[in-house]
């Protein structure tokens, strides 16, 4: 099972019941909690029989071949009443040696099934490389999992693939690169957009502002059509302090220069990050408003166990009390918080940062003639607004509950004298 920090209770939640189901079934744990946890994760659950510390892709066919616990590499499993913790696996080099994905989604999955709002419905996922060599304190996964190696597949192997998936899905409007960073290496992705284009595909994948002009127009006649781009934050000096390698005005380029192309972006940032206060806050809801991308996300930071942002949290006391990521149903909660920035009020900057964002007539407007032509994106629209509003209901109830808490515990504390 993939499990994540925030999805850890419930996954064991379930472990547990497919062992009372079947006590000889055995279960392994993969992903970056497990990874960074392993010997917290196998004492918090007894129904984890072993789990595989980063890359797993060998180590769970071992275990599935046969191969006996003590000689895997790169698991942890207990023995004796204890816990012991192989030796580490190196990091996969050839990624042209494992399988393509398609060949299972197309034997397994029914792609029409999975829906993700600012890509074409339905999509295909998948990934061209591993890892990510830029050093963001707050980012989870070249931290905990993939490292932060750059390893490509090769752009043959990459093309073969995408021409058979083409031919299982005829259907499908698109294509998702879902890369730590697809295009981080100038003349490798243009190498892949040579092999891309004669297929004519529709595809998006994820991008740093740092990607230059001549890069991207090679994406775009190579029929990229969305950008994932990690903006975070309005504030030079929180980029600054979250190692983020990318300054304001080149992100302005960036985003300047996909216009011109005709390239939407779909903008990440993220709120309370180091350094936060209401006017960074500010800077970041003014600086998304300047830029105009088609869609926009906005998350508040989490700390996980792992990486330099969770080190720095523990260390100077900025993790609120319960320290809870989500709620029970899975939606993001505040648990950092900084003196004069309260956790609650980081998380209500969410809803502001969103009202303020699609409430302008200009971003209404693109989104309502969008509506307008297409049926199906009409059905989308109305699917997901009543999600945002259920969402944004909740949230405000929470953001409410702990500050009359707060005041409660204010009112109750004696004075002193």
């Amino acid at each position: 099972m993939f499990t994540s920090t925030p999805g850890f209770p419930g996954d064991i939640r379930l472990a547990q019941k497919i062992k009372d189901a079947n006590p000889k079934i055995k279960v392994g744990f993969v992903g970056p909690h497990v990874s960074v946890l392993p010997e917290k994760s196998l004492k918090d659950c007894s129904a984890i029989d072993f789990v595989c510390r980063k890359e797993f892709d060998y180590s769970v066919v071992e275990y599935a071949q046969g191969k006996p616990l003590e000689e895997i590499l790169g698991i942890s499993y207990r023995k004796n009443g204890s816990v012991v913790h192989n030796p580490d696996r190196p990091q996969i080099e050839n990624l042209d040696a494992l399988p393509h994905v398609t060949d299972v989604y197309q034997r397994d999955l029914d792609v029409r099934r999975y829906n993700v709002p600012f890509l074409l419905h339905p999509y295909v996922s998948l990934y061209t490389t591993r890892g990510c060599p830029a050093q963001c304190t707050f980012c989870l996964w070249p931290q905990t999992l993939s490292g932060h190696p750059w390893r490509k597949r090769s752009s043959d192997d990459v093309a073969r693939e995408m021409a058979k998936a083409k031919e299982y899905w005829p259907y499908v409007k698109e294509f998702f690169f879902d890369d730590d960073t697809f295009n981080i290496q100038k003349a490798r992705t243009i190498e892949l957009c040579a092999k891309l284009k004669p297929l004519g595909l529709t595809w998006s994948c994820t991008s740093r502002v740092t990607t230059d002009y001549e890069t991207l127009k090679a994406m775009k006649d190579a029929g990229c059509r969305l950008l994932i781009v990690g903006y975070e934050s309005g504030d030079q000096q929180i980029l600054k302090n979250i190692k983020k390698g990318a300054t304001i005005e080149r992100a302005r380029q960036f985003t300047k220069d996909c216009h011109k192309l005709g390239l939407v972006v779909h903008g990440d940032f993220i709120l309370g990050l180091p350094g936060e206060t209401r006017e960074t806050i500010n800077n970041t809801i003014n600086f998304a408003k300047e830029l105009d991308v088609e869609t926009i996300q906005v998350s508040v930071a989490h700390a996980y166990p792992g990486t330099e942002l969770y080190e720095y949290a523990m260390k100077n006391g900025f993790m609120v009390a319960d320290n809870k990521m989500v709620d029970e149903g899975g939606h993001q909660l505040a648990h950092i918080q900084y003196p004069g920035l309260p956790a609650d009020e980081i998380l209500d900057s969410v809803h502001r940062f969103y009202d303020e964002y699609y409430f302008r007539p200009k971003a209404a407007f693109r989104i309502l003639r969008k509506a307008v032509f297409d049926g199906g994106e009409r059905k989308r629209l109305y699917k997901e607004a009543k999600t945002f509003l259920k969402v944004r209901a909740m949230r405000h109830k929470w953001v409410k509950e702990r500050r009359e808490k707060t005041d409660a515990a204010v009112t109750a504390e004696p004075v002193k004298v």
